[in-house]
């Protein structure tokens, strides 16, 4: 399918609760590829001040009045939604100049961003409205006073300032965190390609799934926005380093400390192992990894391999493989089935990399495709950005500094060659901090090495081998679960990252207070807390249970019979159990002990109730210790102590954490550890629909 010319649509913004057009014309948008008009964008006449305050006061509210799985349900729908609805974004994303696989990674791999997020906030995160972090700091001698640090909601907006080349995963991968943190965002996309942008906030907001003003766009520029964010904002930004820094210096962030993350130019480096000769997997895979970073999406990626350092035995096998492999790329149309690659994001934005090449060309020169002459198998060479992929060789890459300076953002790398490890590792750091740097070995020493030596200039480093070749997601490739930034020029910023990235948007604060108060504001029994005994709480359901109800067990006496009879019938006939000499020659030990498991069972068997009822299952132990040994003749009691409630949305049950404190008859804590279990809403459970 051809990419036709369509009538130019007016772009508007979604703010204060309706979308609004600019009061001028604004700039009109070209296809990437056919250079026909697309859209027209501009935000003049939008207060904001205003939008601002939409947010914080319209949105945050509704936010932050749901629990953490409430605010990744959302998510949930959301997702689920946005992919049934894919085949439209993929049609507008054509206009970017993307081909089908290049647009999935921005479509469907930011809408699986979102439901990750939606997934890891569901499974990780407690349901409720604060967040704790770290163990209870005891203050004082007597426990009367206590310290603990909590998370919360900052009470503004996050304005999320994004790049052209991915206008969908660009944006959703920053607000899946920032909503589940409970912030409203204001997505303001690069202009280029922000129809894309607009298309898919439209369909959010149709949807009606998230609360009014959690999401406004802006489509053109953001005017004076920046003026009016205080100490309860937060701005990322990704794209240029100078437009970055410029961002970061303004004025009202600087004086306000307002959150600033940023993610911008990066020359990310590749490096080949010098075991990784020409005909082994770890060669073939590097060249197919290096081709593939060139030319998918054109380049543009933030991620894309741009300094290729091979060992100097293998530049000319590298580069003739490369050669060969680019030479194949077919560059057209990104709708035509045949095109491999398709047009650079502007007829800009080509000048720009056709500038940055010749920049390039002062320390090293060129050994594979014309800049200047394009050859297209679909479309109008001159109408469309088009580039054919371009590779050049630095042979003396240290006296090269243009190669570790300029980045041309399209599908250009250099191959430079190493002599040694050592050189490798230190032409990976003069790139000054990159997102991403990958090592093909398979030697684990070279992988020790090379890791440890770039690790502190990268956000992260993909060791690449025969033995991930179907598994790996690749050099570029950045995931929910992992942070993506890197340090120096790159930014200094970390953006996702599991609940690392839903973190960033909360302040992290130290309460201290007596236990009872410490308890109501963070939800979680602590030691000293109230506690409350009466009914067994194995029998109450969640709609009964609540924290600090308690069970104190009876006692039980451990025997020798005991210990003898659990190391036999499991097996564990460990010295310190079975054999008096040698127990009291352990430093830890005066005799023989019982062993913890046994403990931990016997404990079990005290505070368990036979009967069915609410508790549906035991799914674990956390911290799980063993304190002061037991020998035969202590007598042991329980102490169980409903610690925190997570019910779960959508399911008859939820999560209990029980506080275990297991003593002997000197009340020495012999073993301490939470209890997990599965616990029913209500009991008896609803009958299942047939």
């Amino acid at each position: 399918m051809s990419n036709t010319a369509v009538q130019p649509r007016r772009l508007e913004s979604y703010v204060y609760g309706s979308w609004v057009a600019g009061t001028k014309e604004g700039q009109t948008l070209l296809d990437a590829a056919t250079g026909v008009p697309v859209a027209q964008i501009d935000s003049t006449g939008i207060n904001f001040a205003d939008v601002l305050d939409y947010g914080r006061k319209v949105a945050a509210p509704k936010l932050q009045a749901m629990t953490f799985h409430e605010r990744a349900q959302l998510l949930k729908e959301l997702g689920q939604l946005l992919m049934a609805q894919k085949e439209e974004f993929y049609t507008e994303s054509l206009h970017t100049g993307a081909t089908r696989p290049d647009a999935w990674v921005d479509i469907e791999g930011g809408i699986g961003t979102m439901l990750t997020f939606s997934s890891k906030g569901r499974r990780e995160l407690p349901n409720t409205r604060v967040l704790t972090e770290g163990d209870i700091e005891p203050l004082s001698r007597d426990g009367s006073f206590l310290g603990q640090h909590i998370l919360t909601p900052l009470q503004g907006v996050a304005v999320h300032i994004n790049a052209y080349n991915f206008p969908i995963w660009g944006m959703l991968e920053k607000i899946a965190p920032t909503l589940i943190a409970g912030v409203p965002c204001i997505v303001k996309p690069a202009s280029q390609t922000a129809y894309l942008t607009e298309l898919m906030v439209r369909r959010i907001i149709e949807s009606g799934i998230l609360p009014e003003g959690a999401l406004q766009l802006i489509c053109g520029s953001v005017g004076n926005m920046l003026d009016h964010v205080t100490e309860q904002d937060a701005v990322t930004f990704t794209g240029s380093a100078k437009v970055g820094r410029m961002l970061k210096n303004h004025p009202a962030i600087v004086a306000n400390s307002t959150r600033f993350t940023m993610e911008a130019d990066s020359l990310n480096a590749s490096i080949l192992g010098e075991d990784a000769v020409a005909g082994t997997p770890e060669f073939d895979l590097f060249v197919k990894e290096v081709a593939r970073e060139m030319t998918s999406k054109a380049g543009q990626k933030c991620t894309a391999i741009r300094r290729v350092i091979a060992p100097r035995a293998q530049v000319d096998a590298l580069i003739a493989a490369l050669r060969d492999r680019l030479g194949k790329t077919a560059v057209g149309l990104p709708g035509d089935e045949t095109t491999r690659m398709g047009a650079l994001a502007s007829l800009d934005q080509r000048v720009e990399v056709r500038e940055r090449i010749i920049e390039l060309q002062k320390g090293a020169s060129i050994v594979a495709g014309n800049p200047d002459q394009v050859n297209v198998t679909s479309g109008d060479a001159e109408k469309g950005a088009f580039l054919n992929p371009v590779l050049l060789y630095a042979d003396k890459p240290f006296e090269a500094e243009a190669i570790h300076d300029v980045e041309a953002f399209g599908p250009v790398s250099t191959v430079m060659a190493y002599d040694d490890l050592d050189e490798a590792i230190a032409l990976a750091r003069k790139g000054k901090g990159s997102l991403v740097s990958s090592v093909f070995t398979n030697d684990p020493k070279t992988a020790e090495k090379a890791v440890l030596g770039v690790a502190a200039w990268h956000g992260r480093v993909m060791i690449g081998n025969r033995d991930t070749a179907k598994s790996s997601t690749g050099h570029g490739s950045p995931l929910a679960g992992l942070i993506h930034g890197g340090p120096g020029r790159a930014g200094g910023g970390e953006e996702m990252g599991g609940i690392r990235g839903v973190k960033h948007f909360m302040q992290r604060t130290a309460i201290q207070g007596s236990p009872t108060l410490l308890s109501a504001v963070t939800g979680r029994w602590i030691e000293g807390a109230p506690s409350y005994q009466g009914e067994h709480p194995f029998r109450k359901s969640l709609a009964e249970l609540k924290i600090g109800d308690q069970l104190v067990t009876e006692k039980r006496t451990i025997t020798l019979e005991d210990v003898e009879h659990f190391a036999h019938f499991t097996g564990d006939t460990f010295y310190a159990h079975m054999d008096s000499e040698a127990a009291k020659a352990n430093p830890f030990f005066d005799e023989r002990v019982a062993h913890g498991y046994l403990i931990a069972s016997f404990a079990a068997g005290l505070f368990v109730h036979p009967d069915a009822g609410p508790v549906l299952a035991n799914y674990g132990v956390d911290n799980l210790r063993f304190l002061v040994p037991v020998y035969f003749g202590d007598t042991l009691q329980v102490r169980l102590t409903c610690k925190q409630i997570n019910p779960r949305m959508n399911s008859q049950h939820g999560e209990v954490r029980w506080d275990c404190r297991v003593t002997n008859q000197r009340d020495d804590v012999v073993a301490q550890y939470d209890v997990l279990t599965m616990v029913a809403k209500t009991w008896p459970l609803a009958a299942t629909p047939a």
